[in-house]
């Protein structure tokens, strides 16, 4: 891992276009971003592919994984890209402008201080709450409420990450808003102490 400052680390043959990024942020190789906002600390693994989204901090997003993973239309004859990239296949075709427009209308939401595992996909429109976790290779066709543990294709609960006390503690602590200074000054607290202690001892 690189060492990160306020500016983005972007890793050998990525792809970016329309993207805005937070302070401390990774970008892992051959990942490709468009459409979206990469908030404060957080990072991607490498072949990431990310569209139309916002995520926000300290978000743990592994290798492989696909977020807002783009659709085609099934209400038409054909789903083929020549509907809507016919400019690729003509010279007097346009691309259809209301299709690309639509889908980029269609954010998806990632909480602060998630984990998206390994190969996971997010569709479209959806929000992983603050805390969340979805495991390797989960589709996640529908929100994911915070603190919560999500497996399997399609995406179910499998178990919260903590009681409802310490959730709720922690999503009034909202520690991912701490200055740079104040993370570091807690380190050792956040290395040591479980969920309960920590919210108790900053609460």
């Amino acid at each position: 891992m690189a060492r990160l400052t306020e500016d983005p680390c972007v890793h050998p043959d990525c792809e970016l276009a329309d993207v805005t990024f937070g302070r401390f942020c990774e970008v892992g190789r051959g990942s490709r971003i468009q459409n979206s906002h990469l908030n404060d600390y957080s990072y991607c693994d490498r072949y990431a592919d990310i569209a139309n989204a916002q995520v926000g901090k300290f978000a743990n997003i592994a290798a492989f994984v696909r977020i807002g993973a783009t659709d085609h239309p099934m209400d038409t004859a054909s789903m083929h890209h020549f509907l809507y990239r016919a400019a690729d296949y003509w010279d007097d075709a346009e691309n259809d402008a209301v299709f690309f427009a639509h889908r980029r209308s269609r954010t998806t939401l990632i909480g602060h201080d998630t984990w998206i595992g390994h190969a996971a996909m997010i569709k479209p429109e959806v929000t992983i709450g603050h805390g969340a976790i979805v495991a390797s290779g989960a589709i996640v066709t529908r929100d994911v409420a915070p603190y919560t543990i999500v497996t399997g294709t399609p995406a179910a609960k499998l178990r919260d990450r903590h009681e409802p006390a310490v959730v709720a503690d922690l999503l009034a602590l909202a520690w991912w808003d701490w200055p740079h200074d104040r993370l570091r000054t807690a380190l050792d607290d956040f290395r040591s102490l479980s969920a309960a202690a920590f919210v108790k001892s900053y609460g």
